[in-house]
């Protein structure tokens, strides 16, 4: 088994343009996902897999500069540009990681590994049943899995969020949800918009200086002895993005 993270990352958001080269502490939000991402215990490798859009130069050279492997590919079908990053890492098997979430935690995702070996599913996610923090969301699956999606997906939603076809056959491929102890899902901790972004780098200011291995346990103890943050991004639904690509779904098949 050779298990690689494929971290899909661009510049051009609707929302928050430019997001992921936003700076936290000095350092873009992308490579402080990453620094956490290298303590994930279970990962052969890492590769972003971004788009060969000129917007997406800069992106790719802070990753040249710090020596992390990047593959450049389509920007509008996300499915065959994270086929192609996975594809040139020869991998076996895939962890799906998105540039949006920088408070990713290395152990939720190697629990979603041990979850997925353990049971011997074709797919496994923390994100089927929301019970993690949204923007902790981890998805492992089999690279043969991800080339039949690649082959036969067709809609707009399969092809811009990669793993819907997958989820969406269980009658195809073993499925298996991925359930946190206790429900979090209430906790917003992605970014899609402005707001997301100023509670992460509160987040970041309060934790990392002292910590900067914080986990899901610490953010979590911050923000009861903070409640202010959580009101800041409160206000915003969970997976609007996936939301509008349903619409379009329905306009392609109408």
């Amino acid at each position: 088994m050779k298990l690689v993270a494929v971290l899909q990352a661009r510049c051009s958001s609707r929302r928050l343009p430019g997001k992921v080269m936003k700076p936290i502490l000095g350092k873009p939000m992308l490579l402080r996902q990453i620094e956490r991402l290298h303590r994930v215990r279970r990962l052969d490798g890492l590769i972003v897999a971004t788009s060969a859009d000129p917007s997406d130069d800069l992106l790719a050279a802070a990753c040249m500069a710090e020596g992390i492997d990047c593959f450049r590919g389509s920007l509008d079908d996300v499915l065959d540009r994270f086929y192609r990053a996975a594809l040139s890492c020869r991998a076996t098997d895939v962890v799906r990681l998105t540039g949006d979430c920088p408070l990713a935690d290395p152990a939720v995702i190697d629990h979603v590994i041990e979850r997925y070996r353990e049971a011997g599913v074709d797919y496994a996610s923390n994100a089927l049943v929301p019970s993690y923090p949204d923007g902790l969301d981890a998805e492992a699956f089999r690279f043969a899995a991800l080339e039949a999606a690649w082959k036969e997906a067709a809609l707009p939603s399969e092809r811009e969020h990669v793993t819907p076809f997958l989820y969406n056959h269980p009658e195809r491929f073993r499925i298996l949800p991925v359930i946190a102890e206790h429900d979090l899902s209430a906790l917003r901790w992605t970014v899609d918009n402005p707001e997301d972004f100023a509670l992460v780098s509160a987040i970041y200011e309060a934790l990392y200086p002292l910590k900067p291995d914080f986990a899901m346990a610490d953010i979590i103890r911050l923000m009861e002895q903070r409640p202010e943050l959580a009101q800041i991004n409160r206000h915003i639904g969970r997976n609007e993005g996936f939301v509008r690509s349903l619409d379009a779904d329905a306009k392609d098949t109408s």
